[in-house]
């Protein structure tokens, strides 16, 4: 089982559930469940936004908010090397200050919970070399599923159609143990253009796990995000660019929110227990650095059904 992810602004649901890679079999896969075997995957995350890192990386400790989310997820493998999932979330968003917003947007004004479907996301993805080292490619496909409101701490994303094309990579570490493995992604996503301006983005993320059991596992990891071009909203003075930076007129500056040259770093944890008939996972993620980014963390608790259609062989079943 492996969660994809759709896209989203600042600390999201979908972002960071992208970086839980929770199948606790996962150091005897090749990156793709065996044909004929699916999972259907509910995931509960809270999402702690506790402030602003401006352009200069200066940390604001203010315009504080939360945003939760319950996200639903299927995939099914069609052969031993092609598989295609698809998901949506539903979110809950809260602007918490303490201060106003300084762009006041309605969302944010009454501080009270704001929530609805976000974007419909679907990724297909084919295992080109398999064993104790899998290669697997992957391209998705992320798009809003209303037109809602993007403007504001609260918003519940950014209502923006985006284009990923990814790559997995990982290797079981025999040599030191076969518990043992370590895992690489980047994705690049080609992102709607909005006033012309480009927004499109770079994640690389590189994990450990390891398997105490053949049912409990646990991994660490570090991800990095780069957005190639967006609006810097500036800095604090004295600064080489101060507020509102980029966001210069009021039509810039209305589109900030979903436009920001969001750079950062994460690290976090997770762990996963699989019984006969459902798997459970947990992942905490932390915002370390970054520009033109909120500072802050996530927690999600999920649970994940697999099923088969057909007669696989049991040597090609998922370990549980």
């Amino acid at each position: 089982m492996r969660i994809p992810a759709p896209g989203a602004c600042g600390l999201s649901l979908p972002l960071t559930i992208a970086l839980l890679g929770t199948a606790t079999s996962a150091l005897a896969q090749t990156g793709i469940p065996p044909k004929g075997v699916g999972s259907v995957t509910i995931a509960f995350q809270v999402i702690d936004n506790s402030g602003h890192r401006t352009t200069d990386g200066f940390l604001v400790p203010d315009f504080k908010s939360t945003d939760a989310g319950l996200y639903v997820e299927g995939e099914y493998s069609f052969t031993d090397r092609l598989s295609l999932s698809a998901g949506i979330p539903y979110i809950f968003a809260k602007y918490r200050g303490p201060s106003p917003n300084p762009a006041h947007p309605p969302l944010d004004s009454c501080r009270c919970w704001h929530s609805g479907w976000q974007d419909v996301g679907a990724s297909v993805r084919y295992n080109v070399i398999g064993g104790q080292f899998f290669l697997t490619p992957s391209v998705s496909l992320n798009a809003p599923s209303r037109a809602y409101d993007y403007r504001g701490e609260s918003a519940v994303g950014r209502r923006l159609n985006e284009l990923r094309f990814a790559v997995d990579a990982g290797r079981r570490l025999d040599e030191i143990s076969p518990r043992l493995s370590l895992q690489a992604r980047y994705a690049y996503a080609v992102v709607q253009k909005v006033l012309d301006i480009p927004n499109n983005r770079s994640n690389l993320s590189v994990e450990t796990a390891f398997a105490f059991t053949r049912s409990l596992s646990a991994r660490g990891f570090v991800s990095w995000q780069h957005t190639h071009g967006g609006l810097r909203l500036g800095s604090l003075p004295p600064s080489d660019l101060e507020f509102p930076g980029d966001a210069n007129t009021p039509e810039l500056f209305e589109q900030h929110d979903r436009l920001l040259r969001d750079n950062n770093w994460r690290i976090g944890g997770g762990m996963a227990y699989s019984f006969p008939n459902v798997d459970v996972f947990a992942t905490w993620v932390e915002y370390v650095a970054g520009t033109d980014t909120h500072a802050g963390r996530a927690f999600t608790l999920g649970l994940s059904w697999p099923f088969e259609l057909g007669s696989a062989h049991p040597s090609q079943r998922p370990i549980r």
